[in-house]
């Protein structure tokens, strides 16, 4: 008993911080939290924010590309985001020659913007709970046959939803399924670079400062959306012109302080509040761990080959902080949960879950098997919890031409049934794909992983875990034989050979890709891995999440008059907290703010992250920072109490009256557990100064026109 009461205690206060975290629909601000926000000085009404009868914030906001939240800023379709949100795009317009990420782009006219196909900018045009007709005619289903009523009844509604292709639909759960919502949103694709500062100003601090504070990064960067002459949605064309959006950011120019409000709007990745404590054992003690020994012995091997030539920099620019962005936030993550102790405060709250359905018989067995469920499932899914990890980030993600390999047909099936245009479709794709692929590949980096990551694969996992022919291969040769009896003898490795071949693909060039050493390798793993790891894996996370719905379904019935926010799934959501600081260690304190003053401090470090930029010198020193500056000093970033994670990149921080200040980018290293578990005191988001953009964009670049379309609020 006197255990129990402790748990419950525990689980009080890890739950009374709850008002204080949140990542909250905005169709539900009105009933939840509009109140809280107004009370902590937020000016604008429920409607403000999010409505379908007038313009609000809402359609001032977009999904930037696939995975990034960006802003309009003017009427003439200006869109505002991070930099490393925009990298991609500035990274496929650069070469050794015109090196844009080095030396950052400005578009001095919009005959000067450059295209960039594929790149999207999602406006949401509407949302709303669709759990009705989701769950229709599903009461007395179960299992697939359940599942299968769903998806069938999702089809119908996006479809329904999607006016015949006028618009993107979606429906997605949340609350693990308890719930459905459906988002509407027109797509434009005609998305143009406007404007990126220097890497040195754009991505300043590099793998030094990411996840840490205090930060000095410019991260942003500008495109603009373009439409047909109705304002609609089109693709490329020299006759787009720029689309006005129904609603865009007006821009405050007089900063923040300490107690502010701030609010942002975004499109939040993943979140994962309402793990069981087994699953938060398996991420500090196995995930998370494997996944960074891996990682960090790809990261060495880029970092060495991108050292070494300059032309490799460049190529691995994009791969090397993609892959460095999750290992530095796992090892956070530990750190958090640990700090913490998550564990403990998790089994404090399955203990205090416990204590409430055991009040009727009706509780009782609705949910007494769920935990019990949870103990036997996570002991199953340990093994091949590992066996996926290993497989994910070796296999499929990070040897390069084991990805190219994955781009070519294992038969010739499929091929036989497409007519010659369509034949004559896929060799063009396939071109594109080898044109792209070996523009950002470099043969020693790949040959070095390819080699030191396949002895990880085979000294790491257990045997029944690998393919037969995969460990004779690795047992007959060392490196060296590897690399020529494998790697080289590949036709995947020569760019012209590959491009002769897909230039005539045909079934023939099918059936002798298939005998290709490193396709052969890469069949051979994938195969085992199907077969043998992820039916098994999936059945077993397919029953884990069977049981969380059904834990969710009572931790709603439990806390029925509480206020529970459901787990971020890439969708528009609005959080807010105050502009603060915070104390990550003892004897340490951080200031909400820091300036220009500090960049040029990290430059007398010698840190290569810390590249010095000349003009950025100069205008410190002659102090010559507009109207941007404040007492003297030119701000640069920002933190302030708010929930966010990845998706929430480039998303629009805004004060009180509803206006731009900020723009997120980042959280703080010792708050990135705010996935699993939100530490009011640690967990801080981090955001550059609007006027700091709008300092380097007219100081710096020379690109004031573009402040000419934005609407500045000097009162």
């Amino acid at each position: 008993m006197k255990k129990i009461i402790l748990f419950v205690f525990v689980s009080m206060l890890c739950f009374s911080s709850m008002a204080k975290e949140g990542m909250w629909v905005p169709t539900l601000l009105e009933k939840y939290t509009i109140e809280e926000m107004q009370q902590m000085g937020f000016r604008l009404s429920a409607e403000d924010v999010y409505s379908v009868n007038q313009n609000s914030l809402k359609d001032a906001v977009v999904i930037f590309g696939r995975g990034c939240t960006g802003e309009m800023i003017s009427d003439k379709g200006l869109l505002l985001t991070n930099h490393h949100c925009g990298y991609s795009a500035i990274q496929s317009h650069s070469s050794v020659e015109q090196d844009y990420l080095s030396n950052g782009f400005w578009a001095m006219s919009q005959e000067e913007e450059l295209p960039n196909p594929g790149l999207t900018a999602k406006f949401l045009d509407r949302m709303e709970d669709v759990s009705d007709s989701v769950f229709a005619g599903t009461e007395e289903l179960e299992g697939d046959s359940l599942q299968a009523k769903l998806d069938d009844n999702i089809r119908r509604i996006q479809q329904q939803a999607s006016e015949e292709g006028k618009y993107e639909a979606i429906v997605k759960p949340l609350y693990f399924g308890n719930q459905y919502f459906l988002y509407v949103y027109q797509v434009f694709t005609d998305v143009r670079l406007v404007g990126a500062p220097p890497s040195a100003i754009g991505k300043f601090g590099g793998d030094t400062d990411n996840w840490m504070w205090p930060r000095h990064t410019g991260d942003f960067s500008i495109f603009r959306v373009y439409a047909n002459a109705n304002n609609e949605p089109a693709p490329y064309s020299e006759d787009n012109v720029p689309y006005k959006p129904k609603n865009w950011l007006p821009i405050s120019m007089n900063g923040v302080q300490p107690d502010d409000f701030m609010m942002l709007m975004g499109y939040p990745g993943t979140t994962q509040q309402y793990l069981p404590s087994q699953a938060v054992d398996m991420i500090i003690n196995q995930s998370n761990p494997d996944r960074i020994k891996i990682r960090t012995a790809i990261l060495d091997i880029f970092s060495k080959h991108m050292e070494q030539d300059p032309k490799v920099r460049i190529q691995y620019a994009s791969k090397y902080a993609s892959t460095s962005n999750s290992w530095k936030r796992w090892k956070g993550e530990i750190r958090g949960l640990n700090r913490l102790n998550a564990i403990m405060q998790k089994e404090a709250y399955e203990a205090d879950f416990e204590v409430w359905y055991m009040q009727n018989d009706t509780l009782e067995e609705a949910y007494a098997s769920v935990l019990p469920q949870f103990d036997q499932l996570y002991i199953n899914l340990q093994p091949y919890e590992k066996a996926n990890n290993y497989y994910q980030e070796i296999v499929f993600k990070g040897i390069d031409i084991f990805k190219l390999a994955e781009s070519f047909p294992r038969n010739d099936k499929g091929w036989n049934r497409l007519d010659g245009e369509k034949h004559e479709l896929v060799r063009k794709a396939l071109d594109q794909k080898l044109t792209d692929y070996f523009d950002d590949y470099d043969p020693a980096t790949d040959q070095e992983l390819f080699t030191e990551l396949l002895r990880l694969l085979r000294n790491d996992l257990d045997q029944s875990f690998l393919p037969k022919e995969f460990t004779d291969l690795l047992a007959k040769y060392n490196d060296e034989k590897l690399i020529r009896k494998v790697y080289q003898k590949s036709v995947l490795a020569d760019a012209s050979k590959l491009k002769g071949i897909v230039a005539e693909f045909d079934s023939k060039a099918i059936d002798k890709l298939q005998k290709d050493p490193v396709l052969k390798l890469y069949n051979a793993l994938r195969q085992h891995y199907q077969q043998n790891i992820e039916r098994v894996y999936q059945d077993i996370k397919s029953n884990i999440a069977r049981v969380q719905k059904q834990y969710m379904k009572g931790i709603m019935a439990m806390e029925k008059s509480a206020q529970l926010y459901p787990d971020a799934n890439f969708t528009m959501r609005v959080a807010y907290g105050k502009v603060e600081g915070y104390q990550p260690r003892d004897g340490v304190e951080y200031s909400h703010q820091t300036t220009l003053q500090g960049i040029m401090e990290k430059y007398q470090l010698g840190n290569p992250d810390y590249k010095e930029v000349e003009k950025l010198k100069t205008l410190y020193q002659t102090a010559d920072f507009g109207e941007y500056g404040e007492d003297g000093q030119m701000p640069v970033a920002y933190t302030a109490s708010i929930h966010s994670t990845g998706g929430n990149s480039g998303s629009p921080a805004i004060n009180a009256k509803g206006q731009l200040v900020g723009l997120n980018f980042d959280r703080c290293w010792e708050g990135t557990m705010s996935d699993i578990m939100f530490d009011p005191d640690q967990c801080r988001n981090i955001m550059v100064d609007i006027r700091y953009v709008l300092f380097i964009v007219d100081k710096f670049a020379g690109a004031g026109y573009l402040l000419d379309e934005m609407d500045l609020i000097r009162e």
